[in-house]
């Protein structure tokens, strides 16, 4: 699947969100099923799915571990400085959130894959992996965290851990350490459901999605745009540079931090007391604009190798 492909393919989707939306298909009753069945159901399954039968020496490679980590945690530091003057919880966690969690599995391995070739698209997979485990825990402590002050420090730690999403993660790791296999027919039907998380979550984006002008806090989301898809690819290459990366790692690390935000992040910012609204917005604005930034990370990469 080529970039340009998966791409349009997404907008299609936010695009038809927002029809049913406006023609009353997907009142808010039923974008609240959808929803929840995309987080406790759809979501899980995806992670469970990717996560169950890869080693886990793979998977925690100290090299990727290294640069993915320390792109995150950096990106991470500098949206929440970036988003503190924000007075409301709410969007400013939504902001933080959508600055560095990145859309690695439907776009990310693709787009390696489609440039870089089988070595990189293999170190591509491991990235997604590590990525999972880093992206889950940061985005679900941060929106805990700022959008729950009165809460104590053991209910917001139990809430992460108690997050479906997390608890997939550590069910599939698991079960990979453990060598415990899944049944076929079991493992097609969490593969069906996990195809379902994305295009459920952009169907539910776009019917939550409020395009006129006065609505859209412009400043918010031209700030997540440029973290997102400037600074994270920025921030990525020095970090793969600073570890030694080999160039498959360094094509496979940068591209995949530069992805738009994840729809996921809308997800998560729905149920975890986010700012809905900003999280729609800003999956709709760093994919539309990660068609030009994409091409541009991709040739830059190709120039530093």
């Amino acid at each position: 699947m080529s970039l340009l492909y998966s791409l349009l393919a997404m907008l299609v989707l936010l695009a038809a969100g927002i029809a049913a939306r406006r023609m009353g298909i997907l009142a808010p009753t039923r974008r609240e099923r959808l929803n929840a069945f995309a987080y406790y159901v759809a979501l899980p399954a995806l992670i469970l799915s990717s996560t169950y039968d890869q080693p886990l020496s793979d998977v925690l490679s100290p090299e990727l571990f290294a640069g993915v980590t320390g792109t995150l945690l950096a990106v991470a530091g500098i949206a929440y400085v970036l988003h503190s003057r924000d007075a409301d919880p709410a969007a400013r966690s939504v902001a933080t959130v959508q600055s560095y969690h990145s859309n690695l599995g439907y776009l990310g391995v693709p787009v390696v894959a489609t440039t870089f070739g089988s070595l990189a698209t293999a170190k591509a997979a491991l990235i997604l992996g590590i990525a999972a485990l880093v992206q889950i825990a940061l985005t679900v402590t941060i929106l805990t965290t700022m959008n729950d002050s009165e809460a104590s420090m053991a209910s917001e730690l139990g809430s992460v851990v108690a997050n479906p999403a997390i608890l997939s993660v550590l069910v599939g790791l698991g079960a990979s350490v453990a060598g415990v296999g899944i049944p076929a027919r079991a493992d097609t039907g969490l593969d069906y459901l996990g195809q379902l998380a994305l295009p459920i979550a952009l169907l539910c984006v776009g019917a939550a999605l409020v395009l006129e002008a006065e609505a859209i806090p412009f400043r918010t989301v031209g700030s997540v745009v440029l973290v997102k898809l400037v600074v994270m690819p920025v921030v990525a290459l020095g970090a793969f540079l600073l570890v030694g990366a080999s160039d498959s790692t360094i094509q496979a690390g940068v591209v995949m931090m530069a992805m738009p935000s994840a729809v996921s992040t809308y997800v998560f910012a729905s149920e975890l007391g986010g700012d809905r609204h900003l999280a729609s917005i800003n999956v709709f604005a760093t994919t539309v604009f990660s068609v030009g930034t994409l091409l541009l990370v991709v040739q830059v990469v190709r120039l530093v190798i």
